[in-house]
């Protein structure tokens, strides 16, 4: 009989079907022995990129033999009750602002907290001490549940509520859009990118009918902005900049 693998070589990344959670896949797949991988259907207004999970996890099982051996189970969490109750323009039919306290109309309190909880469940269920997410401080939009400090809090929270240390990786926190393209880059090549630009999903609005350089979307909501901006930056430093080195 095979022996299990060590709760730390086994890893469950959060993943949306989007740019981020995409790059945080490959990434998973470069360091540990099992990566699985979990969505959820909050009742999102772009619930769209649900539909991009699966072509993006076929493209990844294609690109590199060893990540189609390493890439298991995808996990798909029914969560609707966290849209019922949030009144915000990622689950309303309503215009993306910026609130009196100063954080977009975009932002769904507790999002990420309950996120990582229900990946944490999984993670103990499965076998797995590491879960995967695309938080970032330096390019984001201001939500509080992506702080740096926000994710130590509830790893230590998770490790003990659950009696067993759970890590939480965060590749992205500390690096802008530019350089997840260029992450991106390190990790599979033009392949990553080109199934990055084709299949993945960011768009607030859900819109897949456009299909511009750097992939489908509006072209006009923030987290479109955000994509283009950092895929344009990305491509102006190719080839000046020294390859992003993988931590």
């Amino acid at each position: 009989m095979t022996p299990a693998l060590p709760a730390r070589s086994r890893a469950i990344v959060l993943f949306s079907g989007g740019q981020d959670s995409t790059t945080c896949v490959a990434w998973a797949l470069a360091r540990f022995e099992s990566v699985e991988t979990i969505g959820f259907d909050y009742g999102q207004r772009h619930a769209v990129e649900l539909q991009c999970r699966e072509p993006v996890l076929a493209g990844l099982r294609a690109m590199r033999p060893e990540w189609s051996q390493r890439l298991g189970a995808d996990h798909l969490l029914d969560l609707k009750m966290l849209g019922q109750i949030s009144d915000t323009a990622l689950t309303r039919d309503t215009q993306i602002v910026f609130e009196r306290n100063g954080l977009p109309s975009t932002f769904v309190p507790g999002r990420n907290l309950i996120f990582l909880n229900f990946a944490a469940a999984t993670a103990y269920r499965r076998g797995a001490g590491v879960l995967v997410g695309g938080m970032c401080e330096t390019d984001f939009s201001g939500y509080p549940d992506c702080r740096d400090n926000t994710i130590k809090a509830t790893q230590v929270a998770l490790s003990l509520g659950l009696d067993c240390p759970m890590v939480i990786e965060t590749p992205l926190m500390w690096i802008d859009k530019a350089a997840t393209w260029q992450l991106a880059h390190t990790l599979g090549g033009e392949a990553l990118i080109e199934l990055i630009r084709e299949h993945t999903h960011t768009c607030y609005l859900g819109d897949r009918t456009m299909r511009h350089p750097w992939g489908y979307g509006c072209a006009h909501c923030p987290a479109c902005a955000l994509r283009a901006r950092g895929y344009q930056t990305y491509l102006e430093q190719k080839h000046t900049s020294a390859p992003l080195a993988l931590r």
